[in-house]
């Protein structure tokens, strides 16, 4: 009966997939996840930063000191100004996999790019993508559809500079409704600065130049008048290091392996880790905890690796062990460079190491204040996940360790981990019974959570709904246990529902800012309106496509308001919680101050907030539609 189901397997049934059909099949497989552009490391950034990435090789090796790019709609142009691709292999550079100069490490020893695969990419999943050399006096086009070439021109002479241009417009086939966001881009461009000091890229006729590298990105990063001492920069040949510490909870780390931000960290993130706890306890003659000595630093690191290793196409976490072959291991490196500079530093500047010292000792004294009722704290929340009502888990996690079989698909499917957060009964039931079990799981809270503003950590453990979702989210310890890649704050689009999003971003900013930081935060957008007559049902998020679905219908269709989560049914939910979904992320604009921020919105009300509110307070009627 079984071999009848599934049919002969004869030579038919073996099958050789073209370069661009494969990357269409698996795009994650080179790109990481799709996306529609509402996060940060969405795929459509990362066509991107393959294009930048050849540029950037080219200024490391000497070879031209500016970019240029334009985001026209959704699509973007890129200039260089390097050597130029070699003309004679224009199009074999940006179609045939396993081509490129990259395969050289005389000639690219550090290179950013893949090798031989990032173009390849952007040109299979864009709907259209062309690319131009300009090289001594000469050029040449070629011009592309989804991978295929449709267009090619001879040599012609030209009085344009050397470099490339490619133009790409990402496939809507391949990345559903997608939208750039121009601050994602801006902090992309800008980490490629920061890793190049006196590179000039200009976005939009913005420009954007670092003159002191990682110097520059913390203070950009970080709000200087909250930091406890200057911060310590320090170079070397192949590393780069810049941190302080400040008054926020946790560690945040900013990691980059030859041009690339490894989100995810690996041997390098972890090496610096490390080391500056031996440097800071060999320094202080004292056997100080490691958390004790980490909490609060905000750092960053960069280093230069021959052949560097990643653990995912996208290059998002190092697994390299050895700094070259036969050269000293990654760690081993960090921690030398660390033992001589960093000390010599501190040995030099006592105010800034007496600073560092007070830091350290503060952060004991909180943790040992804390002990007695984290101790209680964790033993009620063991009994709890006995039994936890509030989670409804699913079965891949974020920081899981990927199986060797299937290892890339099961690194996509961690990638898509999301931890809806909710409230009530009735929605959480909605989103439970319509979730992906594999990848989606549902926390419940009871009503609104405590304003935390101004509370110190004890309040995390003392409150039992606040310790069940830091021991949900596994990131007690730090960011390395996060167990969801997304937490998703779903509420009604009510004031209440408002009231509780504040509430849980408040709770996030003051004793986890690493999950806002780094782009794990997001508002679950629902539809408001049902529109539908007998042969079509549209579901609208705001009164502009209401309007738009009302016209497109015609002959007065059923309109549905939806005032909360739980009136939307299981089935519907689906729909809104899957590929289409759609997510706000919860982010920080340069400049912002977290406890000036949280104090303002969250503290007491003060004549300015009054003043704020009034002056932008918006009335708006909700009028009640007639149902046919």
């Amino acid at each position: 009966m079984a071999a009848e189901q599934f049919g002969k397997y004869t030579e038919d049934d073996i099958k050789s997939l073209d370069w661009k059909d494969h990357i269409r099949l698996r795009p994650g497989m080179y790109i990481g996840k799709l996306g529609d552009g509402t996060a940060p490391d969405d795929g459509i950034y990362v066509l991107l930063k393959e294009v930048i990435d050849n540029c950037i090789d080219e200024y490391a090796m000497g070879f031209g000191k500016s970019i240029q790019i334009q985001l026209d709609g959704k699509s973007i142009h890129v200039r260089d100004f390097g050597r130029g691709i070699p003309l004679g292999k224009l199009v074999d550079v940006v179609s045939k996999i396993n081509t490129g100069a990259k395969y050289d490490s005389k000639a690219f020893q550090k290179s950013v790019g893949l090798n031989g695969v990032g173009t390849k990419a952007v040109n299979a999943l864009s709907s259209h993508f062309m690319v131009a050399a300009y090289r001594d006096g000469k050029t040449k086009m070629a011009e592309f559809e989804r991978g295929k070439l449709i267009k090619e021109t001879k040599e012609e002479k030209t009085t344009e500079p050397n470099g490339t241009l490619v133009s790409f417009t990402p496939d809507e086939q391949i990345f559903k409704n997608y939208h750039f966001r121009i601050d994602f881009i801006e902090n992309q461009l800008l980490n490629y600065c920061y890793l190049n000091a006196g590179l000039v890229i200009q976005f939009n006729n913005k420009k954007f130049v670092s003159k002191n590298g990682l110097l520059d990105l913390l203070q950009h990063k970080t709000n200087t008048d909250e930091l406890r001492y200057p911060i310590i920069h320090l170079k070397g040949e192949d590393i780069e290091v810049a941190l302080s510490h400040n008054n926020d909870y946790g560690e945040d780390l900013y990691s980059f392996v030859n041009g690339q931000y490894t989100t995810q960290g690996g041997t390098h993130q972890q090496g610096f880790r490390e080391a500056f706890v031996k440097v800071a306890r060999d320094f202080f003659k004292k056997d100080y905890e490691a958390s004790d000595i980490r909490t609060s630093i905000v750092a960053a690191i960069s280093i230069r690796v021959q052949e560097p290793v990643f653990e995912s196409q996208t290059k998002t976490k190092l697994g390299s062990q050895h700094m070259y072959e036969g050269g000293p291991s990654v760690k081993k490196f960090i921690e030398e460079f660390l033992a001589k500079e960093l000390d010599n530093f501190l040995h030099r500047n006592a105010s800034v190491a007496d600073a560092l010292k007070k830091r350290i000792e503060q952060s004991e004294r909180e943790r040992k204040e804390l002990a007695g009722i984290k101790k209680i704290a964790n033993e009620r929340a063991k009994k709890a996940n006995l039994h936890n009502k509030k989670l409804r888990d699913c079965r891949i996690h974020f920081n899981d360790e990927p199986p060797v079989k299937n290892r890339q698909e099961y690194i996509e499917l961690m990638n898509q981990t999301t931890l809806f957060i909710t409230e009530g009964d009735s929605a959480s039931g909605s989103i439970t019974k319509s979730r992906h079990v594999d990848t989606q799981a549902v926390f419940s809270l009871r009503g609104k959570p405590l304003n935390s503003y101004g509370l110190t950590k004890k309040i995390v453990y003392e409150n039992e709904e606040f310790n069940l979702l830091q021991h949900a989210l596994n990131i007690e310890e730090g960011m390395d246990g996060l167990r969801y890649k997304n937490i998703v704050i779903a509420t009604d689009a009510d004031v209440d529902g408002m009231h509780i999003r504040l509430l849980l971003m408040t709770f996030f900013l003051q004793f986890f800012p690493e999950l806002v930081k780094q782009n794990h935060v997001f508002i679950l957008e629902t539809p408001l309106f049902r529109v539908r007559n007998k042969q079509e049902t549209i579901y609208c998020y705001d009164e502009a496509e209401k309007q738009a679905a009302v016209a497109k219908l015609g002959n007065k269709p059923e309109i549905t308001r939806f005032k909360g989560l739980g009136e939307i049914s299981p089935e519907e939910f689906g729909k809104f919680i899957g590929a289409d979904i759609r997510l706000q992320p919860v982010l920080l604009e340069q400049g912002d101050h977290i406890q000036q921020l949280l104090e303002y919105y969250m503290g007491k009300n003060t004549p300015q907030r009054q003043e704020f509110i009034i002056e932008n307070l918006r009335v708006e009627l909700d009028l009640i539609e007639e149902t046919v």
